[in-house]
């Protein structure tokens, strides 16, 4: 067996989802592994890794708006608040989301389904420089 392992960094520019398939894929590539399977690790605790729609930029819009309803910024019980009010919010937002995936590799490519992609989910409102570990492990 082989593995193979690969950081980089995602700008992002404030809230929202920010794909990350291509990187991947390339990784992938780059590995020479036909047959496996891929671990992305967003390495944060205030943003997201999502396998999201791909093809319809409004499906994500939807999920940004729905989350924003479902942990609002203003809630008065929240505590941590030392980085201003969306600090605790994106807090909880990763936790209910994910902060990892792991994705099959067959013929040397991901088996994401037809519309899928690998996308962080930002959910602080300024811009952050994100970081993201890749492992590759397969034959």
């Amino acid at each position: 067996m082989k593995v193979h392992t690969a950081e980089f960094s995602v700008r992002t520019r404030g809230k929202g989802t920010y794909e990350i398939s291509d990187e991947i894929a390339r990784i992938v590539a780059d590995s020479r592994i036909v047959s496996g399977q891929v671990t992305v690790l967003l390495r944060h605790t205030s943003a997201s890794l999502i396998l999201m729609e791909n093809a319809d930029p409004s499906a994500r819009r939807d999920l940004e708006r729905w989350f924003d309803r479902l942990v609002r910024e203003d809630d008065p019980d929240f505590i941590h608040t030392l980085e201003g009010p969306d600090d605790m919010p994106s807090h909880i937002r990763m936790v209910l989301t994910r902060s990892s995936e792991v994705i099959p590799i067959h013929r040397g490519r991901m088996t994401l389904g037809t519309w899928q992609g690998i996308f962080v989910f930002e959910h602080r409102r300024q811009p952050h420089q994100r970081s993201i570990a890749v492992t590759v492990m397969g034959v």
